[in-house]
């Protein structure tokens, strides 16, 4: 049987390659390899979402499909991204409900999306991380060590979030929940974090 390596989200950033995709980085546990998957905007948000503890303002598909399962006793075991196929990763959902356990075809960003929510294992399969797996040397020498950022939004937003005080920040982050602009809203939080914690 082939090995299962545990995967941890490691960062989301702005696709470097494709206009309007985000870069999910995955990273294995002993901190040696990464493996990027390019997800679109709305899962890149589903996720964000979920690891900054946001509250949206109505409920997501990925928010929906969690509170059902939770309601009829389903358990997400684990996701394991288990093929790629031209470029494409193929995952899928081990689910359980107590008296028979199903797999379930995914899109990997959907899998990781219900993965945050359940706070339930990633797992790639070993020749998935060989063919498409970056180890961490590689990309310091090719100058990439920024991969965990949250963002590389245009120079002028970051100097525009600078000039606006903590009131105002937290005023713009409630419209952009309220809105469900949940890309700004990741941004906002973390200029409010920085601050706090200065």
């Amino acid at each position: 049987m082939e090995k299962k390596v545990a995967l941890n989200i490691v960062g989301l950033s702005y696709s470097q390659t494709q206009t309007g995709a985000y870069a999910l980085i995955l990273g294995d546990d002993a901190g040696k390899r990464r493996l990027p998957i390019i997800i679109g905007n709305f899962e890149a948000q589903a996720i964000a979402i979920e690891l900054e503890k946001m509250k949206p303002s109505r409920p997501l598909t990925h928010d929906v499909f969690f509170t059902v399962a939770d309601q009829f006793d389903i358990k997400l075991k684990e996701v394991i991204i288990y093929n790629l196929v031209e470029g494409v990763f193929y995952a899928k959902l081990i689910l359980d409900n107590g008296v028979k356990e199903e797999e379930i075809d995914a899109r990997s960003s959907d899998a990781i999306a219900l993965a945050v929510r359940f706070k339930c294992p990633i797992y790639a399969y070993e020749f998935i991380m060989s063919q498409a797996g970056i180890s961490v040397e590689e990309e310091e020498a090719a100058g990439q060590t920024d991969v965990t950022s949250t963002g590389s939004e245009p120079k002028q937003q970051k100097e525009g979030l600078n000039a606006l005080s903590i009131s105002e920040l937290e005023a713009k982050l409630d419209k952009a929940i309220e809105e469900e602009n949940y890309e700004l809203a990741s941004k906002l939080r973390d200029e409010i974090d920085k601050r706090q914690s200065n």
